[in-house]
């Protein structure tokens, strides 16, 4: 630790930053924290904050039961910065670094509150078995016009062209090309925190774009998309419009994922677990498809955290409705796309861009490692389109929360703490949201039942 707080010292001096972003992601993903001044950062110790930040919904109110969660006092949590995610702030104006910090109870124990040490605990369990995951995740999310009235719906900006898109335009050069000054200024924010982004494509909606991500650590990979989230709004803000990762932000364009792809790798050797030399399925890729299957349901609302996120699980091509795995299908939940056995690997696709990325990554690697370690069979490989099958996930908020306390063994592995916690939070979002009247019950309700 004190050779890392040294690093942390000489890195700060040899980039003359005068001030620190200590960011903590909350239940919502997003990031909570405090701004430092370099020196009082360097000199005061680890800073703490109030433990109730961590249960805060997504419009910043306490449920009900937060006292069952943390301490009646609201003690403080100590932080303690990660060194691995220390970067530059590219789009302040002076210099500033931005750090990810661990969240830890005053005895010095991990806080079971946090996302991230969710994701941390799943991953020890790997390390006992001598595995190591390997993810990449795939984040799509739209470019929007401002919008400072949400009674108005959302709309693609106007590009270059000066005219905004209207057309299906997948993988379109040349409608990439009409956002170049933000997708340049996106690759440049990027490179400079380092972030491994890989390609960039022009999705299906309109002004819908999808950023992929190098496969490496699970860990670093979602400190990666937590830290891209903010990048993308930040330089969607210099350009006047909006960068949104909700996962339906429009009613007639298709939604907004966060595919997984996910293989176990043995830590010694770096040998892909899922595949022979042959390229044929081992039984621990079997065990984890079908652990996949196994566990979804109870863990969905992790995957779809919002009550929007339910409008994008709907019958059609885009995103999945059931359980169903096949080789190279983009139709099944649990996609095996081609490669060589090295790259054998799954993609689940589950996942809303509004997911977040530690819960997200936990929860679909948590439910693989429950497939191998209980040894679970899956369904055979799907044939056609899956989406002309039956719905075998929940449909809003309130049904998935009501699965989530269905298995002891998820309890044990992501803490019954934190799930009750989440639950109590997205409970009480999920009913401030069915307060509101929408405009289709005064259209088609208001004279006519």
């Amino acid at each position: 630790m004190q050779s890392d707080a040294q690093a942390i010292h000489d890195w700060l001096k040899e980039h003359k930053i005068s001030e620190v972003e200590c960011l903590v992601p909350d239940m919502t993903g997003n990031a909570r924290g405090k701004f430092i001044p370099a020196q009082q950062f360097l000199s005061q110790g680890d800073p703490k904050l109030p433990e109730s930040i961590m249960i805060q919904t997504v419009t910043g109110e306490y449920c009900d039961d937060h006292w069952d969660f943390v301490e009646p006092t609201d003690a403080d949590m100590i932080l303690k910065p990660d060194l691995s995610t220390l970067r530059v702030v590219p789009w302040a104006r002076e210099p500033t670094a931005q750090i990810i910090h661990d969240c830890y109870k005053m005895n010095g124990e991990r806080h079971p509150l946090s996302t991230r040490n969710v994701l941390r605990h799943i991953l020890d369990l790997y390390a006992a078995e001598g595995l190591k995951p390997v993810v990449a995740p795939e984040v799509e999310f739209y470019l929007v016009a401002r919008n400072t009235d949400p009674d108005y719906e959302l709309m693609p900006p106007k590009g270059r062209s000066g005219r905004r898109e209207s057309a299906r335009l997948s993988y379109s050069i040349d409608a990439v090309a009409e956002f170049e000054d933000f997708v340049e200024d996106m690759y440049d924010y990027a490179d400079e925190q380092k972030l491994q982004v890989d390609t960039l494509i022009h999705e299906n909606g309109a002004a819908q774009m999808e950023i992929n991500f190098l496969h490496g650590d699970a860990l670093s990979l979602a400190d990666q998309v937590f830290i891209f989230k903010r990048t993308v709004r930040e330089t969607a803000h210099k350009y006047g419009i909006y960068a949104t990762f909700m996962a339906k932000p429009m009613q007639r364009e298709p939604g907004s994922a966060m595919h997984i792809h996910q293989s176990v790798v043995r830590a010694d050797t770096g040998e892909n677990i899922f595949a022979e030399a042959d390229g044929t399925h081992t039984p621990a890729f079997l065990s984890y498809i079908a652990g996949l299957q196994r566990y979804t349901p109870e863990l969905i609302s992790l995957y779809a955290p919002n009550v929007n996120s339910y409008r994008r699980l709907a019958p059609d091509i885009s995103a999945p409705i059931n359980l169903n795995w096949g080789m190279d299908n983009r139709t099944t939940a649990f996609r095996v796309p081609w490669g060589p056995p090295a790259a054998t690997r799954i993609e689940n696709r589950f996942p809303g861009a509004d997911a977040n990325p530690y819960l997200a990554l936990a929860a679909t690697l948590a439910s693989g490692y429950l497939g191998m370690k209980q040894g679970l069979t899956p369904t055979q490989p799907h044939q056609g389109t899956a989406n002309e099958d039956d719905v075998e996930v929940a449909r809003t908020l309130e049904e998935g929360l009501r699965n989530l306390h269905n298995t002891p063994e998820l309890q044990d592995m992501i803490g019954d703490l934190f799930l009750r916690a989440y639950a109590a939070v997205k409970l009480d979002e999920f009913e401030e949201f069915n307060r509101v009247i929408s405009s289709w019950e005064r259209e088609h309700l208001l004279l006519q039942v």
